[in-house]
């Protein structure tokens, strides 16, 4: 069962390990957790649903409180908030569970027909408030496509399968692999993520330097729009003028409901290995992930973790004697204070794994890095998909953690990098408070690559205090990034959050493009209102 107000499976957790919370107490202070409401509390807080009945769709529709409440919010830090505190908000009228693209379409008929607002809804794990509803007056209905979750066709031949919208990471690549074949796409929330929402907010994989991102794997589908059904066929590549694909990625339901995904795939590796490399300072351990890349290396994915995310991993990774005696070690080889951790993966066959893995050890060994093995890189692949339930531990302790992504060119990875975190360690300073700020490369390009930062506060005596906390943090940081050259997400999608600071990075005419574009397919703007544009 899904955790109501938090991430995750609610019979899983991660505990902190005593260490690390001594590390966290000695970098932001003690914190004091704040009071929870309880899921019955929520549900008497919801209201007579507005949706008027109608026979040809009423038995796809839940209009009970619980379900209601349980689709409200995603996982952003205020949705958290909000679901923790019981200031919830809006709730959809009601969640509609389509079976089929047609269920969808008798659904849009619905809405055009009773003047209703339809959010669509995948594994809800947005963290930019795209599928919040907003109040507009109207009655909305959130559209789960959790039943549309299956393989549809699968042509071995052109390595195209098709899916529903809904199908969650591992029950893709189950469907997969049980026919030798993966779809490579591994975002941190692919345990709960839909195939449909990483094509709907452009989302990136943590394997994407070997299959690329959703907008390289995303082949065709079927989108249901109010003004009909759009088809895109699967075609490897045109010059026959803008791409419609490229409408569809990023659109986050502004335009239609995506119902069906044709997805480029590959054969299953014959291996796969991850593997870490320390580096004596950052310098030397980001030249050589910049050369790794450039370089064209056969890795398939590959993060870089700053000093300080590096000191932070090892202090909240538990086994104390263990991390003791690497950090002798490290020392030993010249990577002491300040050290950066690599980690990068190689997958393929065996001639190619081995290939790849001595040309990077090579080119590594030239920064002065220190390979240790594939112990480290293989805790990784385990906690790939679990970290994010570290926030309840923190919360359980009174501590908030939030996380801001970007891309940027190389010439101005350092520059930005060092503004996001300087103005994030000061934006509480004013009100005595400290932020511990760590931040890691984690998708990488010739041309440069993203810059994903994570910050830790500790919670307010109230909600509306910590919130505060969190907006001033949150909005000035966005604002320096869109003003110095940097993306206002690389992997996270716009939705309601960024929205604000899309202008600059599009520019007016860009954006009355972008607005043209929904008025064609959506004239009264009757779909995910508020997301996408501000």
């Amino acid at each position: 069962m899904r955790r109501w107000n938090g991430w995750g499976d609610e019979q899983f957790s991660l505990e902190l390990p005593e260490q690390g919370q001594a590390f966290l107490t000695d970098r932001v202070g003690g914190g004091s957790p704040l009071a929870d409401i309880t899921l019955h509390a929520a549900c008497e807080q919801v209201p007579e649903s507005r949706l008027p009945s109608d026979p040809q769709v009423d038995d796809l529709i839940d209009r009970s409180p619980e379900t209601r409440v349980r689709h409200a919010r995603g996982q952003s830090l205020p949705d958290w908030l909000a679901m923790r505190s019981g200031d919830i908000g809006e709730f959809p009228d009601g969640v509609a569970f389509p079976n089929t693209s047609t269920d969808v379409r008798a659904l849009l008929h619905y809405a055009n027909d009773k003047d209703i607002q339809l959010i669509p809804y995948g594994g809800g794990t947005s963290v930019a408030g795209h599928i919040n509803p907003v109040d507009q007056g109207k009655p909305v209905l959130t559209v789960s496509l959790a039943n549309l979750n299956r393989l549809m066709d699968l042509d071995r031949e052109s390595q195209i399968a098709t899916f529903g919208a809904g199908t969650p990471g591992p029950l893709v690549e189950s469907q997969l692999r049980a026919h030798g074949y993966t779809l490579g796409h591994f975002p941190q929330s692919f345990e709960l993520s839909t195939i449909g929402g990483w094509v709907a907010s452009r989302s990136s994989g943590q394997q994407s330097l070997r299959y690329g991102r959703i907008e390289q794997l995303f082949a065709g589908g079927r989108i249901e729009t109010l003004q009909g059904t759009l088809t895109i066929p699967t075609i490897p590549a045109s010059s026959a003028g803008p791409d419609v694909r490229e409408m569809i990625l990023g659109s986050e339901g502004r335009l239609g409901l995506i119902t069906e995904v044709k997805a480029r795939i590959s054969r299953l590796p014959e291996q796969e290995s991850f593997h870490v490399v320390f580096f004596p300072d950052w310098d030397k351990a980001r030249t050589a992930a910049r050369k790794l890349v450039q370089n064209r290396v056969q890795l398939s994915m590959l993060r870089l973790s700053n000093a300080i995310e590096t000191e932070t991993q090892l202090a909240l990774a538990g086994h104390p004697k263990l991390i003791g005696l690497l950090e002798r070690f490290l020392a030993f080889r010249g990577a002491e204070d300040g050290k950066c951790m690599m980690t990068f993966g190689v997958t393929g066959s065996k001639a190619q794994c081995r290939g790849a893995l001595a040309e990077a050890r090579k080119l590594c060994s030239d920064y002065k890095g220190v390979y240790t093995g594939t112990k480290l890189g293989a805790k990784w692949a385990e906690k790939r998909f679990t970290m994010p339930y570290l926030r309840e531990a923190l919360w359980q302790m009174g501590y908030a953690v939030d996380t801001l992504e970007t891309a940027t060119d190389w010439d101005n990875v350092d520059t930005l990098m060092n503004r996001i975190e300087t103005n994030l360690r000061e934006g509480l300073t004013d009100r005595n408070e400290r932020t511990h700020v760590f931040t890691h490369l984690s998708h990488f390009y010739g041309q440069g690559c993203s810059i994903y930062t994570t910050y830790v506060f500790r919670v307010a005596d109230s909600y509306n205090e910590t919130l505060s906390r969190w907006q001033h943090l949150k909005n000035t940081t966005s604002d320096l990034i869109v003003r110095n050259r940097g993306t206002i997400s690389h992997q996270h999608g716009v939705g309601k959050d960024h929205a604000p600071f899309l202008p600059v990075e599009k520019g007016e005419l860009g954006m009355r493009a972008i607005r043209s574009l929904t008025q064609s397919f959506d004239p009264d703007q009757r779909l995910n209102p508020k997301t996408l544009l501000d």
